[in-house]
């Protein structure tokens, strides 16, 4: 009897890959992608790791896949931009063995700084695009990609939504399968990038997706559901899941390649429904190549580009359901802020209280844009904070950048600041960068990176020295200060915007939430002390509320003891206590 379990799309994917016999996987975590790479490291059969960027990841995977095995690479959509330097050319070398780059979207911006569309980016480089609608799907469809991988000499995209990563499904499991190592056999043309080489390889390229797009018609991850056929939808993914639960008897062509489409299974479907609705979430992807052959579909011209579809959605467009009738309970609406003990809050504290202007990267650091700390003035991408600090010195002469630094984290900074942190070097600038060191990647769930002395299987390794890094790529002036001390912060910082010379801050103190991390004491207000200034509500911490009379109080099932509050109160009211 075959084994069964409930799976989460991203464990399911870790199975696949297993099951596929994958040999390695790279990957940088961002959400909803990350769990995909913890799960897949549970099997030893498997070589995984975190890489310092996703350009990296896929590149790692590459020569895998030249070396002759089945390779994968993971990532949420946003670092797929990161990686599309190798991306498009691979498009052109083609594989050895199969190679699989596993994409994450994020359809109503719930954990990204922007909500693009990696089918789009598939048509662009001329990969083919595989998408699941369920957990079981995801574990066989990335089967089934890498068969495809290795069929038509071509790295394929499988593209999951944050929706699909994190849900349930119940999935039948398999035996891991062998495939032998494939010989690797020397050939320019095929792998050396030149142009002479590029050139041939287009046309390879194009015959192939022709190819594809015709021989899709068969694949099994697509398939046609007729029912009643006045109504028909041509759907993929986690909408698919909604189709069927909004209009349970329209009929369905579901698609699992999504790029190539292929063009004579929808044109089949199309002839046998009397009405066609593209139900597709963000870019209208499908929609726009089904009008393209000449064909009338309703799409985006009654569902919106932005967000997560729902079945509600789709019952309101159809039947103008009123939607009360399913609607649910929403949890309270709780404003994102740093937790109790965060090294990040102390730095934005010092910053702000010298009312300096913070040039932000991603992470959970971002929350110093909001209130009450307001420091953070931009977030664009991973590691343009220090990118950004350098123009506006180069635009507007040092000055101009005496109220502003960068702020960026440690797993960030080797992801890409510090190339950024070279430029600033070689280009002869002198800003202050400050690395916020909290020992860990804190956002996407405290995954190890190359800083931390130790692997994504916890192995212990060489632990990258940030300060020494720093100092090694010609920064002048590198100063390691402990993110709580706040006096030594604020003079440290001051001096640094305030003088001529390339400074780098390293605030460092561990993430309150590393597993391991101990809090012996806690911190109390004597609210007979208290003057009820509010100076320690300044610090946003959610252990610190005020009571009816003004005073402050601090709940000791929240404080973690960090002290910051203590260090604002100008009038001893608040101590640091042993815990009881």
């Amino acid at each position: 009897m075959t084994e069964k379990r409930i799976m989460l799309g991203n464990d399911a994917i870790a199975r696949g890959a297993f099951e596929a016999g994958v040999k390695l996987s790279s990957a940088y975590p961002g959400t909803p992608s990350t769990e995909i790479s913890e799960f897949l490291a549970k099997y030893d059969e498997v070589y995984t790791e975190w890489a310092p960027n996703e350009k990296v990841a896929l590149e790692v995977a590459a020569g895998a896949s030249i070396a002759g095995v089945r390779s994968m690479a993971c990532m949420k959509h946003v670092g797929l931009n990161v990686a599309s330097d190798p991306l498009y050319t691979l498009a052109y070398t083609g594989v050895n063995g199969g190679l699989v780059i596993v994409v994450a979207d994020d359809p109503g911006i719930a954990s990204s700084q922007n909500e693009q569309d990696t089918r789009m980016i598939a048509r662009s480089a001329h990969l083919p695009l595989i998408e699941p609608s369920d957990s079981a799907e995801a574990k066989e469809f990335l089967k089934f990609a890498f068969d495809l991988s290795e069929s038509y000499d071509t790295p394929v995209i499988f593209r999951t939504t944050t929706k699909l990563s994190h849900s349930q499904s119940v999935v039948p499991l398999a035996e891991r399968k062998e495939p032998e190592d494939r010989t690797y056999e020397r050939c320019v043309p095929k792998y050396v990038m030149m142009p002479a080489s590029a050139i041939g390889r287009h046309v390879v390229v194009e015959k192939r997706e022709e190819k594809m797009a015709e021989d899709g018609s068969a694949f099994p991850i697509n398939r046609t559901e007729l029912r009643d056929r006045k109504i028909g939808f041509i759907t993929s993914g986690i909408a698919y899941q909604y189709v069927r639960e909004a209009a349970p008897e329209a009929s369905v062509l579901k698609l699992g390649l999504i790029n190539p489409l292929p063009k004579r299974l929808i044109e089949e479907f199309i002839a046998t429904v009397d009405e066609v609705y593209v139900f597709e979430e963000l870019e209208p992807v499908i929609e726009e190549q089904i009008r393209a052959w000449g064909y009338s579909v309703k799409g985006k011209e009654l569902f919106t580009k932005q967000g997560e579809y729902s079945a509600n959605m789709l019952r309101r467009v159809l039947y103008g359901e009123d939607l009360a009738a399913f609607s649910v309970a929403e949890a309270p609406k709780r404003p994102p802020i740093l937790c109790p003990g965060c090294p990040h809050r102390s730095v934005f504290s010092v910053l702000n209280s010298l009312k300096i202007h913070a040039a932000g990267d991603i992470g959970c650091y971002t929350l110093g844009a909001v209130a009450p700390l307001n420091v953070i003035d931009t977030t664009i991408c991973m590691g343009s904070s220090i990118s950004l600090l350098h123009g506006m010195e180069m635009a507007r002469g040092k000055e101009y950048i005496k109220n502003w630094v960068a702020t960026i984290g440690d797993s960030t900074f080797l992801h890409t600041g510090i190339n950024s942190l070279i430029n600033m070097v070689y280009n002869k600038a002198t800003g202050t960068v400050i690395i916020l060191d909290n020992r860990t990647t804190g956002m996407t769930g405290h995954q190890e990176h190359a800083a931390t002395g130790k692997t994504l299987k916890g192995e212990p390794t060489h632990a990258i020295d940030l300060a020494e890094l720093c100092r090694s790529v010609g920064v002048p002036r590198v100063i390691t200060v402990d993110a709580f001390d706040v006096e030594g912060l604020r003079r440290t910082v001051r001096e640094s915007v305030n003088g001529d010379t390339l400074t780098v801050i390293i605030a460092k103190a561990p993430c309150a939430l590393l597993k391991g991390q101990s809090f012996p004491d806690v911190c109390e207000c004597d609210t007979e002390s208290c003057k009820k200034c509010g100076a320690c509500l300044k610090i946003g911490c959610p252990a610190i509320t005020k009571n009816a009379d003004g005073t402050v109080k601090i709940d000791e099932t929240m404080c973690n003891g960090c002290g910051l509050c203590q260090s604002y109160c100008k009038f001893g009211a608040i101590k640091k206590l042993p815990r009881a």
